[in-house]
């Protein structure tokens, strides 16, 4: 049995990132749960990768536009996948080790310079260690890892790979 079309499977990344930021958007509205500035930095990557996605898709590029999709999928899945594991540590740290709350993500980007801001926000704070939702035992933050390295990988070699 054959595998899909790299497009239809760029297609397939791009609807798995929709659907991250979907549920994403449904805990913030509905379920009223306030992302921390963590997460905001989470969403933003999962963004970027799917509009990586969207684009390769689109695009359907050859052996060389693939690498270059690759090597994007790389920095935009890697960038989550880091940002989310930071998050996942802070989660993980004993109580007392667990950073004082700070200033939301808003008032750190409108009220200090861009590499104070963020020095602030990857420091973490308190609210970025409460685990307010999970799902099988497991955090947003631990799904987000498994979602985007899981899509990084797929991402990378589909592109890489299937010129």
């Amino acid at each position: 049995m054959a595998l899909p079309s790299k497009r239809l499977l760029n297609l397939a990344g791009f609807l798995a990132c929709a659907g991250m930021m979907g549920f994403a958007l449904y805990a913030q509205y509905v379920m009223m749960l306030d992302p921390c500035p963590l997460c905001v930095f989470q969403r933003i990557a999962t963004i970027l990768t799917g509009v990586v996605f969207l684009v390769a898709a689109l695009h359907d590029p050859g052996k060389t536009g693939g690498r270059i999709y690759a090597v994007l999928v790389l920095l935009t899945a890697g960038f989550g996948f880091g940002v989310a594991s930071w998050h996942v540590h802070l989660q993980n740290l004993p109580a007392d080790q667990v950073p004082s709350c700070g200033p939301g993500f808003e008032y750190i980007m409108e009220n200090f310079a861009l590499f104070d801001a963020l020095g602030l926000i990857f420091k973490g704070s308190g609210e970025c260690a409460d685990v307010v939702w999970s799902f099988f035992g497991l955090s947003m933050p631990t799904w987000v890892v498994i979602g985007l390295g899981g899509l990084g990988i797929a991402g990378i070699w589909n592109n890489l790979s299937r010129a």
